[in-house]
């Protein structure tokens, strides 16, 4: 059971891991430095904890004491209970949902270990807002998708925002990070993905047609702004676009990421 402190004092030492939440590069290097993450919410919260990851400690609001009781009787961590207008004090913003957890991350998998035996993967590059990750990742679990894969200077799924977004997507569905960005198309193909990026490129074709008949498909979407790189365009074995209305030529990545899963998954 967790070890339940009342704290009084915002200052508190104990308290770090939860300190200036929307300071996003302190909060980089605090989480990267101790290796961990925050949840946020009850059931963000809750996922967290029963997909396996370690945690550190809780904060939370007296009246979440109750509705968390599960959660807290499989740990024995420190949960600190403070008053909701201290624990604003404590993250800089007002935490409408009530509880936040400190995990420790753990070791990404392989991307052997993550393709195995995926149909349907998204694979993302330089996507560097944590909400449309979250989004995509939220998409990616509600559609089916096998699994993600993120080039190396994509935002971080686990960072706070990203999880909120994608409430707690990122605990289910199987992800890692690419090691090698430049040949990770090329990769996929060995692999036997049909590799299928999602652009504005004069031979882009419908992304139904791009995508039918085929067994294994890796959807590939690019960066906010410029969308792929240009080597990612050329060595995607095909380039697919969603068909829009005169006048308008782009969605928001993560708009975009719901409407071709939709279509990926379904294909025949």
């Amino acid at each position: 059971m967790a070890r339940l402190i009342e704290v009084a004092d915002p200052a508190d030492e104990r308290l770090a891991d939860y300190r200036d939440l929307r300071d996003v590069t302190l909060r980089r290097s605090i989480e990267s430095e101790h290796g961990l993450f925050l949840a946020e919410g009850e059931k963000v919260v809750r996922r967290a904890v029963t997909a396996g990851y370690p945690v550190r400690s809780l904060l939370m609001a007296p009246r979440w004491v109750e509705s968390l009781g599960d959660v807290l009787a499989t740990t024995d961590a420190p949960c600190y209970v403070l008053d909701e207008r201290l624990v604003e004090q404590v993250t800089g913003f007002h935490v409408h949902r009530g509880a936040l957890a400190s995990l420790h991350r753990t070791p990404l998998p392989s991307v052997d270990a993550v393709l195995q035996g995926a149909r349907t993967v998204v694979v993302l590059e330089d996507i560097v807002d944590h909400t449309n990750v979250g989004a995509v990742l939220r998409t990616c679990a509600a559609l089916g998708v096998d699994a993600v894969l993120l080039s190396p200077r994509c935002a971080d799924p686990l960072y706070r925002r990203a999880v909120k977004v994608a409430m707690g997507a990122a605990f289910s569905v199987p992800w890692t990070r690419i090691p090698d960005w430049y040949d990770a198309l090329v990769d996929l193909e060995q692999r036997g993905f049909t590799t299928v990026a999602l652009t504005l490129a004069e031979d882009a074709v419908p992304l139904e047609e791009a995508v039918v008949g085929q067994e294994r498909v890796a959807l590939v979407l690019g960066t906010e702004g410029h969308g792929l790189s240009a080597r990612w365009q050329r060595t995607a074995h095909r380039r697919a676009v969603i068909p829009m209305a005169a006048g308008v030529d782009s969605l928001n990545v993560g708009a975009a990421a719901a409407i071709a899963c939709y279509v990926v998954t379904r294909r025949s």
